[in-house]
């Protein structure tokens, strides 16, 4: 595996090679903070490897390739392409994580790269986008009109679902599809939420129950519909905000959003639409009227001048304070 980029990246990069052939069995990686302050875990270099395996089979990653790494190695997704590129021999590019990766030209095409959702404008206004055979985006859920933005390019892009615990993406779903299938190493059932259960037997977690609502469509495939720690209970109703931000994604083109709730004396909880910048939404009630249902309709849109995100770029769902 050679090394190709800027020298302080490669030596953070160098650095993390050594700890993966030291004789330790783990690799500390922190949790993406998604739902509270990022921790730092154990992850089995064996469970790592089995990983890697599995997406350089799916991706068709060999020691003839080389792959695309704009992220920090301090999260399993910058951990993790560099892995593979250990396991399958290939050469890996490496950049400064920033919002404008693929600054300089590839020496070859590049079989796999990986983005976060903030890196994809950058990524597509690169002049060397076109070298990019595959591209995974993981990390958070890409917006409607990021997925749309990619599909209209031409790049095989395909949106990752996986965790720190899992050694990152178990399943895969190529944009404008909705269905996630499964790799090898894993297979899926559902809880008595509804919530995504993820089964191995070559990955030493074994089982594990997420908090992820899904459609399953078979042991090896399913549709993810929202998370159950953001469920809105309302007059006793359950709804899921990403189900309503689907729906709303029409009217919101070119808008940042994101619904959750407040209390209410009527409703127990009401739904209420969090919106980037101080424009009014024109036709929203009209809009709702007729493409929400009645629980699922915005009591309230509150205008702010920045949403918030942890610093992997995923949304805080939190009530602004003003409002």
């Amino acid at each position: 595996m050679a090394i190709i980029g800027d020298s302080q990246t490669i030596c953070l990069v160098e650095r993390f090679v050594e700890l993966w052939n030291d004789e330790s069995d783990y690799i500390e990686a922190y949790t993406s903070g998604s739902t509270g302050v990022p921790k730092m875990i154990k992850l089995s270099k064996t469970d790592m490897k089995v990983s890697a395996q599995a997406t350089c089979d799916f991706f068709g990653v060999d020691g003839n390739s080389l792959v695309f790494l704009p992220l920090a190695v301090d999260y399993i997704a910058g951990k993790m392409m560099v892995v593979r590129a250990e396991v399958c021999g290939a050469d890996i590019m490496v950049e400064p994580p920033s919002n404008q990766p693929l600054k300089t030209c590839p020496s070859a095409p590049i079989q796999l790269a990986a983005v976060v959702p903030s890196q994809v404008d950058g990524l597509l206004a690169s002049k060397w986008v076109g070298l990019v055979q595959n591209l995974i985006v993981g990390g958070a859920p890409l917006s409607e009109a990021d997925e749309k933005k990619l599909i209209d390019s031409g790049l095989r892009a395909y949106a990752t679902y996986g965790m720190t615990e899992t050694c990152s993406h178990v399943a895969i779903r190529r944009l404008g599809e909705k269905v996630y299938h499964a790799l090898p190493t894993v297979r899926f059932s559902t809880d008595e939420r509804g919530c995504l259960v993820i089964n191995s037997e070559v990955l030493s977690f074994g089982e594990l129950v997420t908090n992820d609502i899904v459609k399953l469509h078979g042991p090896d495939s399913f549709e993810w519909e929202g998370r159950y720690d953001n469920v809105i209970n309302s007059g006793g109703i359950k709804v899921l905000p990403e189900n309503i931000e689907r729906k709303l994604s029409d009217l919101m083109k070119g808008r940042e959003y994101y619904v959750t709730s407040r209390p209410s004396e009527k409703w127990g909880d009401e739904v209420v639409l969090v919106v980037e910048g101080e424009n009014p939404v024109d036709g929203l009630e009209d809009y709702a009227a007729k493409f929400l249902l009645k629980a699922e309709r915005p009591k309230a849109v509150i205008n702010v001048g920045q949403l918030k995100r942890t610093q992997r770029g995923k949304l805080i769902r939190t009530l602004p304070e003003k409002q």
